[in-house]
């Protein structure tokens, strides 16, 4: 198979190129670059962006945005520690942020398909009420974290990895086996892809968008959990940003943001990429306001990578059709 047939077939693939192709350029621009030392510090927060920015692909598959994730990543950890602190055993408190989570997804899908207004309007309000509400049941103040928990099984550390980036792993196997091997997969790209079409063939959409929804507000909230075992200490402000950086991830990952395109390991190679750049703009000791600029600029390379092989691949279909 050829590269131009990879490029149209796999949205993923031109964010591996740049992946490879940059991790030799940084190799080359900073030694430290490929040590032990300095992956133990990049993979660290892998586990939290990638999770999140693999419910916004998966959202924007469907044909749809969410721009509240930042704020999720911050209510669903206080939901929880709040629980912890009223007694309330870790399992159960766990779950509590997960729903308060699934909760604003449900409601953000309420909102975009019953009132029928755009899911970029309907999330960017959510995005500041959750982030109030975040707030006001801290009190203004970041509650105390327990101390005397075992969080070996989310957080401990294996050799240079920790414990979450076999969750990560483990999510993001069974989200990519879901969207390519199973139906309920095949309605959220055809959903996206166009959902006039997908009502005609009896997929229920509204149910296809409302599942979107939740389970990208329920990967925010538990990327949250995850950083807040990590670093032990949670404050109202964390994830401020994050829906940029999660959007970024998915675009520069393969995702469209017409819908009906992307991939899992899309969004994991964003992130990947995201930290990459951010790591060697500390490593070389560049300004590091030329982060958003190397970011932004990754955003359009890879749009315009995608698009060209699309186009290439649209054009190719159309000649074989005229040649019949």
């Amino acid at each position: 198979m050829s590269l131009r047939h990879i490029l149209q077939s796999k949205p993923e693939a031109s964010a591996f190129l740049m992946l490879m192709f940059l991790t030799l350029v940084f190799s080359l621009l900073s030694p430290a670059f490929m040590t032990y030392g300095n992956f133990q510090v990049v993979l660290q927060p892998i586990p939290e962006i990638a999770l999140v920015a693999i419910g916004v692909t998966i959202l924007m598959i469907s044909g749809e945005f969410d721009l509240s994730v930042g704020s999720v990543f911050a209510l669903a950890p206080m939901v929880m520690v709040l629980a912890m602190a009223a007694g309330i055993p870790l399992p159960i408190s766990m779950l509590a942020g997960l729903i308060a989570a699934a909760v604003v997804g449900l409601v953000n899908a309420a909102i975009t398909i019953r009132l029928g207004l755009p899911s970029f309007i309907a999330t960017l309000g959510m995005l500041f009420m959750a982030r109030s509400l975040t707030i006001v049941i801290s009190g203004g103040f970041p509650p105390p974290f327990p101390r005397d928990l075992d969080l070996w099984w989310i957080v401990g550390k294996v050799d240079l990895l920790r414990v979450s980036i076999f969750w990560l792993l483990g999510v993001g196997l069974l989200l990519g086996i879901w969207l390519r091997k199973f139906d309920f997969g095949s309605w959220i790209f055809a959903t996206g892809g166009n959902r006039e079409a997908a009502r005609d063939m009896g997929i229920n959409t509204n149910l296809v968008k409302t599942t979107a929804f939740v389970l990208c507000s329920v990967l925010a909230g538990f990327a949250g959990m995850i950083q807040v075992f990590r670093i032990k200490a949670i404050v109202p402000s964390m994830g401020t940003g994050l829906e940029l950086t999660a959007i970024a991830a998915a675009v520069i990952g393969g995702a469209a943001l017409t819908g009906g395109i992307g991939s899992v390991v899309g969004a994991v190679i964003g992130a990947l990429l995201i930290a990459f750049i951010e790591n060697i703009i500390i490593l070389t000791r560049i300004d590091a306001n030329w982060f958003r600029f190397a970011v932004g600029a990754m955003i359009v390379i890879a749009v315009t990578i995608n698009k060209i092989t699309r186009d290439a691949a649209g054009r190719g279909k159309h000649k074989d059709g005229n040649d019949e």
